[in-house]
């Protein structure tokens, strides 16, 4: 039965150049909040490594553990149970309405399930079982050579609306936006027809202007991305103090762990403003260097995605590299003023345990993938 659920071409070796790229971005993640986490830690907990431990034993230790078993599953079998992997994320995300087990985050929206003293938030597992659906899913329209597409694409749009529910409730609008960003990408490298990659934009774009509409604080981040000088002491303040650390930075930095905008100026310093307080400590070369890391792991993905000649390995990894490197420059972006504040985390980097967990997951499928690349 076990010997089913591996992969068995133990003969074939992964892409090196990827696992180091991935093993780069994963010490820097833990380099990077060790400085970062040390004083909101002390503040909050009297724990200097508080935060650094947790991201340690609840994300990096499960997420290695994980990212393995999925390097070494059998990927067929992933194609096959996609969809009831997409499905087991749907009750976990509905499950979070639960007063028992579901928890909010930042006392505003239901995100979170805990149980038995472990915290998740499925909505990080969503990502990647949608974009494992969608490579099944498309794989299979094109066997069919697009029959009855007009049908089954309102069947995949009856889908995204089902997330978009779930996630509208959830008061998660940046995650719907990645989500749609990453269906669009799959369908384009896909060559499905034109119209319909344009119907999942437009789509895409009447449920943020919903989503604003119902929640009108939303717009207030346009209208500080749009004049940054806007309120800077209310609605403006963290972009503001967040230009302020990556300014401050210089080209070289002020020194590892030598941040001022981390002692409570800047808010939410270990997850979304992450990397301005890394700009600050490291200075224009380490920002550049952080970006060009993911540049060249995007280089790597997308070359492994041609290679291939197996459609669902192709559109997998372009999904898996589309959402690190989406949440990539959504992230940074917002930190430097070049797109409005999300609330979205810098893959590998920014603390949270459940991220960084699905995150190692989808590299071991990539790795995995690369094993069968021609």
């Amino acid at each position: 039965m076990l010997s089913n659920l591996l992969d068995k071409s133990s003969n074939r070796h992964p892409d090196y150049i990827l696992l180091g790229i991935i093993g780069t971005l994963v010490a820097f993640g833990i380099l990077i909040l060790s400085s970062v986490s040390a004083a909101p830690s002390f503040r909050l907990t009297g724990d200097t490594y508080y935060f650094l431990k947790h991201q340690i034993f609840f994300g990096l230790l499960p997420g290695l553990v994980l990212g393995y078993l999925a390097y070494r599953f059998n990927l067929s079998l992933i194609k096959k149970y996609s969809f009831l992997l997409l499905i087991f994320t749907f009750i976990l995300m509905v499950l979070v309405f639960l007063p028992a087990i579901g928890s909010k985050d930042s006392a505003t929206a239901d995100r979170w399930l805990n149980i038995g003293g472990f915290s998740f938030q499925p909505s990080e597992l969503l990502k990647l079982s949608f974009i494992l659906y969608l490579a099944t899913w498309l794989k299979s329209r094109s066997e069919k050579k697009f029959l009855d597409l007009k049908q089954t694409f309102f069947a995949f749009l009856m889908v995204l609306g089902s997330i978009a529910l779930l996630l509208f409730f959830q008061s998660n609008a940046s995650m719907l936006g990645i989500i749609f960003l990453i269906a669009i990408i799959m369908y384009f490298s896909m060559d499905m027809p034109l119209k319909y990659t344009a119907v999942t934009g437009l789509v895409a774009l009447g449920g943020v202007a919903a989503l604003i509409k119902i929640a009108p604080y939303r717009i207030n981040r346009w209208l500080v991305f749009l004049d940054p000088d806007k309120d800077p002491m209310g609605i403006g303040y963290q972009l503001k103090q967040s230009l302020i650390a990556v300014g401050s930075g210089g080209l070289f930095g002020v020194g590892l762990g030598m941040s001022t905008q981390k002692l409570g100026y800047l808010p939410q310093t270990i997850s979304d403003s992450i990397f301005a307080v890394f700009a600050e400590e490291m200075g224009f070369v380490g920002g550049i260097i952080l970006i060009a890391l993911f540049l060249i792991f995007a280089w790597r993905v997308f070359r492994l995605a041609t290679k291939t000649n197996d459609k669902f390995y192709k559109l997998a990894a372009v999904g898996i590299s589309s959402w690190i490197i989406i949440q990539t420059f959504v992230n940074i972006g917002a930190m430097i003023g070049l797109m409005p504040l999300t609330g979205v985390p810098l893959p590998f980097i920014s603390a949270g345990g459940s991220a960084l967990t699905i995150e190692l997951i989808g590299m071991g499928i990539l790795l995995n993938i690369s094993k069968h690349a021609n």
